[in-house]
């Protein structure tokens, strides 16, 4: 065997030896976007409509009023009415977490609150990592709880 040829064998090897594995990588990523979408929640909370911004993608879509909401400035401008009070008028969690193999897309989903705490809906956010560790949401959507045991 040449010498570069027994080189190359021996640090992909330990090139392959070395990297974590693809579920250690995604575990991370799951724990990052869980806690992305807790902060971002939490911008609710605190009354804080430009944190709020700051997780929303240039490109973004939120299905939050009649039509689809294109762009930042369109998204931030709606959710305005709903920072504007001196308490939050609703609030939401995250329940589920999944992130592609690639890891740079995820999406996330769980119960949306009222203020006496019922849950009235869920929402369903589609993540885009635009640096290490900086999530972003590229759509966003809200539905109403459905009896659906009732309705069948």
């Amino acid at each position: 065997m040449h010498t570069s040829a027994a080189l190359i064998l021996c640090l992909s090897v330990t090139g392959c030896a070395m990297a974590p594995p693809i579920e250690a990588n995604m575990t991370s990523a799951k724990d990052q976007v869980m806690a992305t979408e807790r902060a971002f929640a939490k911008t609710m909370v605190d009354r804080d409509l430009a944190a709020f911004a700051s997780y929303v993608a240039t490109d973004t879509i939120f299905f939050s009023g009649p039509k689809p909401l294109h762009g930042k400035p369109a998204v931030v401008e709606f959710w305005a009415k709903y920072y504007a009070g001196p308490s939050a008028p609703f609030s939401w969690e995250p329940k589920e977490v999944e992130v592609l193999d690639a890891g740079d897309l995820a999406i996330s989903s769980g119960p949306a609150y009222d203020p006496s705490g019922k849950q009235f809906g869920t929402f369903t956010s589609i993540w885009r990592r635009e640096a290490p560790n900086t999530w972003r949401i590229i759509f966003d959507k809200g539905n109403p709880v459905c009896d659906c045991a009732a309705a069948q």
